[in-house]
């Protein structure tokens, strides 16, 4: 079964299934399907990431929202590329896949924020990207509309970082695959994403 995500009208995200033909009928139309990614990325908390550079262990989580602010400025000149959809390669995502990709991260950050502001210790809802970018076929989307949507993400989960009290910084949530994080650990761990994205699309 695929993992399908519809976007609800607040913004959010809601979370349904669909048959495993949806990724069939992708490969029918010439797409490859990229490998899933399945490492687990929370050693970026420790070090620097030895392929971007980027290192969150040493950022403050309150500069996170300006971070977010800044990269999401970029990605427009991005999707305007001619090549912007396409893959370098059959194993990587184009342009306008990792932007759509960014968009989402940006909004289940959003949500998460808020269930552990709201909430003690929340388990977040699972999230396969890899198979969200299949059954929303990320690579269709219009780049221009994906350019506003990210950006409209980014200023939304900026905002509501900006606006974390000093006291709730240490609030807790918790992955499905038993990963832990503060708010502040949250904020610093995705912050590395749309950082290593750009890297991604300037580099390829």
């Amino acid at each position: 079964m695929l993992t399908v995500r519809t976007h609800a009208p607040n913004g959010l995200v809601s979370i349904g299934t669909k048959s495993v033909a949806v990724a069939v009928a992708v490969q029918h139309d010439g797409v490859m399907p990229i490998i899933p990614d399945t490492k687990n990325w929370t050693w970026v908390l420790e070090k620097p990431c030895a392929e971007c550079g980027f290192d969150a262990s040493v950022l403050s989580e309150r500069d996170v929202a300006a971070l977010i602010r800044s990269n999401a400025g970029l990605w427009p000149a991005v999707l305007t590329r001619p090549d912007a959809t396409a893959r370098p390669d059959d194993s990587t995502w184009s342009a306008l896949e990792y932007a759509a990709h960014v968009r989402d991260v940006f909004r289940i950050f959003e949500v998460r924020l808020h269930l552990m502001l709201d909430q003690d210790n929340p388990l977040f809802a699972n999230w396969d990207q890899d198979e969200i970018a299949v059954a929303e076929r990320y690579n269709e989307q219009d780049p221009a509309v994906v350019s506003a949507e990210l950006g409209a993400a980014a200023a939304v989960l900026a905002d509501t970082l900006d606006s974390v009290p000093d006291d709730s910084w240490t609030r807790r949530g918790r992955r499905g695959d038993g990963a832990e994080f503060t708010i502040a650990s949250l904020a610093r761990y995705l912050a590395h994403d749309p950082v290593h994205h750009l890297w991604d699309v300037r580099a390829g």
